[in-house]
This record gives C-alpha cells, sequence and structure tokens, in this order.
C-alpha cells in the first residue's frame, strides 16, 4: 500500500508550525502542528477536544466557511489537520491566525451539551485556550523573538 503524506514526513525532525501536505483535486492538507512529535508534550484530550470544537465552529463561520472541508484532530495529540478547498498555504495561514484569534475570544466551548457531543464531559476551555495561545505564537513568529 502506498502511505499517505503525513507519513512520509520525518517526524523527528518537524518542529511546531504550518505545513502545506500538497493538493489533491483542489483540496489543500494542512498540518497545524502545535507540538513537537515524539517530543513528549502531547495536548491533552480534553484540550484536544475542545480545541476541535472551538475551531470547528469558528472556521465554519468565517469568510471562507464555504471552503472548508474538514478540520480535525491527528491522533498523536500533536496538532490537527485543515483541509480547505481551493485555498492556497499563505491565505491558508491566515485564516488558521484569524480563527485562533477568534477562538481565544470565546467564553465556552460550543457544542457540549449532551446532544451535540458524544462526549460532552471531556472538554477544557482553560487548557484549550492555553494550547492556543502558545500556537497562536508559532504562527505569528514569536517563539522566535528574544
Amino acid at each position: 500500500m502506498d502511505n499517505i503524506k503525513s507519513f512520509e514526513l520525518d517526524h523527528n525532525a518537524m518542529t511546531p508550525g504550518f505545513y502545506c501536505l500538497g493538493q489533491a483535486n483542489g483540496v489543500y492538507t494542512y498540518d497545524l502542528r502545535f507540538k513537537k512529535p515524539n517530543g513528549g508534550d502531547y495536548i491533552s484530550y480534553k484540550a484536544l477536544h475542545s480545541i476541535e470544537h472551538l475551531f470547528a465552529v469558528v472556521v465554519r463561520n468565517s469568510d471562507v466557511k464555504d471552503k472548508v472541508v474538514y478540520f480535525g484532530p491527528m491522533g498523536c495529540r500533536t496538532g490537527f489537520y485543515l483541509l480547505l478547498f481551493g485555498i492556497q498555504e499563505e491565505q491558508a495561514k491566515q485564516v488558521t491566525v484569524e480563527a485562533v484569534k477568534k477562538c481565544l475570544t470565546l467564553d465556552y466551548v460550543p457544542g457540549t451539551k449532551p446532544i451535540e457531543c458524544g462526549n460532552y464531559l471531556e472538554h477544557d476551555l482553560e487548557e484549550a485556550q492555553k494550547e492556543l495561545k502558545a500556537y497562536l505564537k508559532v504562527l505569528t513568529g514569536e517563539n522566535n523573538e528574544k
């Protein structure tokens, strides 16, 4: 079987960042890498779940809502995948920055009622916002400033 694109990356060399994994049929796949792979520091399950809800709702209510194909977590808990139709890397990164900023303004996690979520008890807004703040610094280059 052919490997998928993300498995062809050297995860030991990756650092937190924003990566375009390529496109197929106009759908671009973006790797929103919050944590260094295999680094021992992973996004908690509750924060991962909450970021999934926050970002998915925000980006699907943004100016590019009709271009969003998918947003969801990586099983390794180091980041997320964002699939956008027809949106190339520079614009996709700006969309991501704006969505993260909007997530940080919310004082609740959307979709956390039992009727809305299959694991409604496993959320943590405070931890999610901590992870989002750290990732925003990665996106804007603030982590590189001394």
